[in-house]
């Protein structure tokens, strides 16, 4: 992966590269991207978990109230996951839905990494619900809903700073030290408008990320869906939040074997690298895109409004070591304000319809 960035950062320009050309090609070069290559990295023997490889709750509590919003709506059964990993989300989603809806289902699956999709063949087995794409553009348009967990978070953004008030690009180059960052006087046109039409202003010596592939990724969504939901789930800020002098170095971060490493130019393509999304620019480039902005909720109030706590009632036993206990426990991992939820948010969005949250919530 190195001579590739090398041989990249070469053949640019000036010598320099984006930090959105780095993360892009640390992540999904086709043969040394981190997301590409064959090995593990969700889960215990990997570089970072998800809510969905925690439990198989979370996937079954999302089929549950997608059931109730094709009934309710009167769109046609078709789920897609973009991003969906090793399958274990849909793998919890079908099985739930073969026990709470006799209505056949679709479960679009839409995947860049050749390792992941042959993952989800192997734990789906062939389920004759399930099809595969690699690319939102080989799937084409569909009604119904579209979901993603931890996807935007992935996307490769680029790097601001503000010095003496003036705008700077964080670039890479490399010498025989290794890589490092260079700053040069912000020129790029599209990153000057996000940071216009979002109405943030950076403080003095701020850091901060330009997610324009997020853009790139809800205009393709939008093209994609008829009609139907856009459900995200992700971490985030706030303008507000991104304001907050504790993020003044912004939140661009790496993941290897669970542990965090600040400096993301150390072992390009080793490990995973992670931004927060921009909250109030997702929800204003989606209307933009004709994505109606429904609501946002912090994921353990999105599950209780979905009746987890239902779940977590009927099912009780004594004995801690049942498999029932077990599942108790996970719930209340799901819902407890110290918990993994406290740190996700679901933004739902609808395009030709009409539903209100209080519709989307009152499901029975």
């Amino acid at each position: 992966m190195i001579s590739y960035i090398h041989q990249l950062i070469t053949n640019s320009p000036n010598q320099l590269i984006t930090y959105a050309d780095f993360i892009y090609a640390s992540l999904y070069h086709p043969k040394f991207g981190y997301y590409m290559k064959d090995r593990q990295k969700i889960g215990k023997q990997g570089d970072f978990i998800t809510t969905s490889n925690i439990s198989d709750i979370y996937g079954r509590q999302i089929a549950k109230w997608a059931s109730a919003i094709y009934q309710k709506t009167g769109l046609p059964a078709v789920f897609c996951e973009i991003g969906a990993g090793n399958g274990r989300f849909a793998e919890a989603f079908l099985r739930e839905w073969e026990e709470c809806s006799n209505v056949p289902l679709k479960y679009y699956l839409v995947e860049t990494s050749p390792y992941h999709r042959e993952q989800q063949r192997e734990l789906l087995r062939n389920n004759p619900a399930i099809v595969q794409f690699e690319s939102l553009k080989e799937m084409g348009p569909i009604e119904g809903i579209v979901f993603s967990n931890e996807l935007f978070d992935a996307l490769p953004v680029h790097v601001i700073e503000k010095h003496d008030d003036r705008l700077f690009e964080v670039m890479i180059g490399i010498d025989e030290n290794g890589l490092y960052e260079k700053k040069i006087p912000l020129s790029n046109r599209s990153i000057l408008t996000f940071l216009q039409e979002s109405g943030i202003t950076l403080m003095d010596n701020q850091r901060i990320e330009v997610p324009l592939a997020m853009e790139n990724l809800l205009f393709d969504i939008s093209q994609n869906l008829i009609s139907g939901l856009v459900v995200t789930a992700d971490y985030g800020y706030t303008n507000e939040e991104w304001m907050d002098p504790r993020r003044m170095d912004g939140s661009l971060r790496g993941y290897f074997q669970h542990k965090m490493v600040g400096n993301i130019l150390q072992n390009p393509g080793e490990m995973d690298i992670t931004t927060h999304i921009h909250f109030d620019s997702f929800i204003q480039k989606g209307e933009q895109m004709d994505l109606q902005f429904v609501t946002k909720l912090r994921q353990d109030e999105f599950l209780i409004k979905t009746g987890i706590l239902q779940e977590l009632e009927s099912h009780y036993d004594p004995n801690p070591f049942s498999e029932i206990s077990k599942r108790n426990r996970a719930i209340r991992s799901l819902i407890m304000p110290s918990g993994i939820s406290s740190f996700f948010h679901i933004i739902i969005q609808q395009k030709q319809l009409t539903v209100s949250e209080e519709q989307l919530f009152n499901i029975k």
